[in-house]
């Protein structure tokens, strides 16, 4: 169709702008519906972390937007006060915990803490567990598998061992300080074949719990995944091929 004539009100570079604006938001429409058209293919890294293993499972797509195109997020309230718990509950086990970071070195310390009565509440809340009164084998204890060719790497918050030698058993747990009881059993899945198999004993003398520290209630999913399960995640059936090709392929969303 043919442009609008020039506007009576207008001055002659009003009219210019203005038309300029135009061939702008025609020109981003026409990308936008492109983009809408397109399939990418996003690379698989070679090295993935335990979450994002989790949201390739859940959300391909959602994955593959990050990984095209990564973006900062802001310091989150809820993520400073499990950090900040999961400090206090190393420094009750000095002789076993990683080296603590000081307070004005953990992550948004140096925004305002509002939550302080809050992160209290959980201290509170944890002392009433069964956990408060068991000492763990390890705390924040770094771990990492190999599925499908790939290096899925994660920290696990605390074990815990019974007895000695060949005949001991391991749990692994995961302090959930969130209010919300959503907790993916994925997680435990693939903390409990790395810790298996890195201490090479065989999957079914690892168990794993989800501790919600607010209700103290211990989550204790039947039935996790193992290995075979875990690397289709990885392989064709959920949108990747196997080998250093590996992509997801994602529909760009609007």
């Amino acid at each position: 169709p043919a442009e609008p004539g020039p506007r009576p009100d207008l001055t002659p570079e009003e009219s210019r702008l203005i038309a300029s604006w135009d061939r702008d938001l025609d020109a981003l429409a026409g990308e936008l519906l492109l983009a809408r058209r397109a399939v990418t293919d996003v690379p698989l890294p070679a090295t993935l972390t335990a979450t994002q293993l989790l949201r390739l499972a859940e959300d391909p797509d959602g994955l593959a937007q990050e990984l095209a195109r990564p973006m900062p997020r802001p310091p989150q309230r809820a993520a400073r006060r499990g950090t900040r718990f999961h400090a206090w509950v190393e420094s009750r086990y000095e002789e076993l915990a990683l080296p603590l970071l000081e307070p004005d070195e953990l992550p948004g310390a140096d925004a305002e803490i509002a939550d302080e009565e809050d992160l209290e509440a959980l201290k509170e809340a944890f002392e009433r567990t069964e956990y408060a009164r068991r000492t763990p084998y390890r705390v924040e204890e770094p771990v990492q598998v190999v599925l499908a060719g790939r290096v899925v790497r994660g920290r696990i918050d605390a074990v815990y061992r019974e007895g000695e030698g060949a005949s001991a058993t391991y749990e692994i747990v995961d302090w959930k300080t969130g209010r919300e009881h959503t907790a993916d059993p994925l997680q435990l899945a693939v903390y409990r074949l790395a810790w298996a198999e890195q201490q090479g004993v065989p999957l079914h003398a690892v168990t794993a719990t989800f501790l919600y520290v607010r209700t103290g209630e211990a989550v204790r999913p039947r039935d996790l995944p193992g290995r075979a399960a875990l690397e289709r995640l990885l392989t064709d059936e959920s949108g990747t091929a196997d080998g250093e090709g590996d992509v997801i392929q994602r529909a760009p969303r609007v």
